[in-house]
């Protein structure tokens, strides 16, 4: 698997009898930044969550590197390079920042978690800062990159990040756009749900979702 393009063709979910999007096709190439915008509710959300295999029902032709991945459980898709960053960060806050990275990179040897460790620390300097914080004692903003730092270090090569500056300080979220912007450049791919146009304007391409279908692209 080298090609790392996402293809989503005709994506529709359901939750129970309710249809949350309708066809839905998209392509992120690799290397990209895509951007999708939307009110609350227009069913970004729902749209990540059904790429990574952990929302609702669906239907529709999920492919990642040149590979069907609609009937794979979550953690196969993460295994395969899908990295996802959920809205309410999912951290363990009873750890420390050490601990939640570590946590994520089980398995790896222990040269590869130093790597990854040392990669997402020069992204996230804020973290080595307080690596041995607990995550219940960060500011939002900073958890956000916790949560962020955590997902690199399973090595992902496309990056779904919900709603990633929502609610954040402004000086932390200009340190996370250019980390972001700095993971494009090093060729991760990148998709990503926002209100706030923090990152449209540097995008490769903006989608626009309006209840549950795209309606633009630019």
């Amino acid at each position: 698997m080298t090609d790392a393009r996402l293809d989503v063709q005709q994506l529709n979910a359901w939750y129970g009898q309710a249809q949350a999007l309708f066809d839905v096709s998209l392509t992120v190439h690799a290397g990209e930044l895509v951007v999708l915008q939307g009110l609350n509710g227009a069913g970004k959300s729902t749209l990540l969550q059904s790429l990574i295999g952990i929302g609702p029902r669906v239907s529709g032709q999920i492919s990642w590197a040149g590979q069907r991945i609609d009937g794979w459980p979550a953690h196969r898709r993460a295994q395969a390079g899908l990295g996802f960053v959920a809205e309410d960060r999912r951290l363990f806050t009873g750890l420390s920042v050490r601990e939640n990275l570590w946590i994520a990179a089980r398995g790896a040897s222990k040269a590869a978690m130093g790597q990854q460790l040392e990669r997402v620390l020069s992204l996230f300097p804020v973290l080595g800062q307080l690596i041995n914080r607990p995550a219940s004692q960060m500011s939002g903003g900073e958890q956000q990159m916790l949560a962020i730092a955590r997902t690199l270090m399973t090595g992902p090569r496309l990056l779904l990040l919900d709603e990633p500056c929502e609610g954040i300080a402004p000086v932390l979220v200009q340190a996370l756009r250019e980390a972001l912007l700095q993971l494009r450049r090093e060729g991760l791919s990148l998709l990503v749900a926002e209100q706030n146009n923090i990152l449209a304007a540097h995008a490769d391409r903006v989608l626009v979702m309006v209840s549950g279908r795209l309606e633009v692209a630019s």
